[in-house]
């Protein structure tokens, strides 16, 4: 039998309220159940018009509270990742700035598995990979390429004192050409084994890794000619001879 006017006025009003707030298409079609049902329609009709099961309706008109919204919720809108608290997101993040080497581990690189099986054991909170990999994509964390640099194994003193030497050289070659040339050669170098690493990281950003490679190299050099006596190495090393 139709419940017409089983609402207060308040409860209707904020009923109505919510209607026009609430984000989540399901919620709303509750309220509506709601609402049809205090102006009198039966849940046959209401089912009719909103195009769902009678079941549905008789349900939501039962276990549904005008005063509570949360009671509209079902189990399914709760959620996988329910169970990552905000501590268990902190520590996630914390963990990403580390190296895994840090922690005792011999692996070079966090995976979205190794990064649950981690925080199990410190937190006790189990969750599986594809949830870590969904609570960091939120966090806007992609799994990419990292960009490999050997700026760490660089002599920045070493590397001070070649500049300064090598700009007196510069000068002395622009004032008297005659007297003095120099030379730049470059080097490259191909790694037989070469290790790729994937890494988690920020957009926008590429986080940098240590270029170090295995045993296993094949190294050339050619000279971008501007001169003579005077020779600038890619390592730093200063050479000095008669032309």
């Amino acid at each position: 039998m139709p419940a017409a006017n089983c609402l207060t006025h308040e409860q209707v009003k904020k009923l109505q309220k919510a209607l026009k707030e609430e984000p989540n298409g399901k919620i709303r079609e509750r309220i509506l159940m709601l609402l049809l049902l205090n102006d009198g329609k039966t849940q046959a009709q209401i089912a009719q018009f909103i195009g769902v099961s009678i079941n549905t309706v008789c349900h939501w008109c039962i276990h549904g509270d005008p005063d509570n919204r949360e009671s509209l919720k079902d189990k399914r809108m709760e959620g996988n990742n329910k169970k990552a608290t905000e501590e268990y997101v902190n520590l996630l993040l914390e963990t990403l700035s580390k190296e895994p080497t840090e922690l005792g581990y011999e692996f070079g690189r966090w995976t979205a598995h190794r990064l649950a099986t981690y925080l199990h054991e410190i937190t006790g909170i189990q969750l599986s990979g594809s949830q870590v990999r969904r609570i960091l994509a939120k966090k806007k964390y992609v799994y990419i390429w990292g960009k490999y640099s050997l700026e760490s194994k660089r002599d920045e003193e070493e590397r001070k004192e070649f500049k300064k030497k090598l700009s007196e050289y510069l000068r002395i070659e622009k004032e008297t050409p005659e007297l003095l040339q120099v030379w730049f050669w470059d080097e490259s170098g191909f790694s037989l084994r070469v290790i790729r690493r994937k890494i988690w990281c920020k957009k926008g950003k590429r986080k940098q890794l240590r270029g170090d490679r295995r045993n296993g190299r094949v190294n050339g050099a050619h000279p971008a000619v501007r001169g003579g006596t005077f020779t600038g190495l890619g390592s730093g090393e200063v050479q000095e001879g008669v032309e």
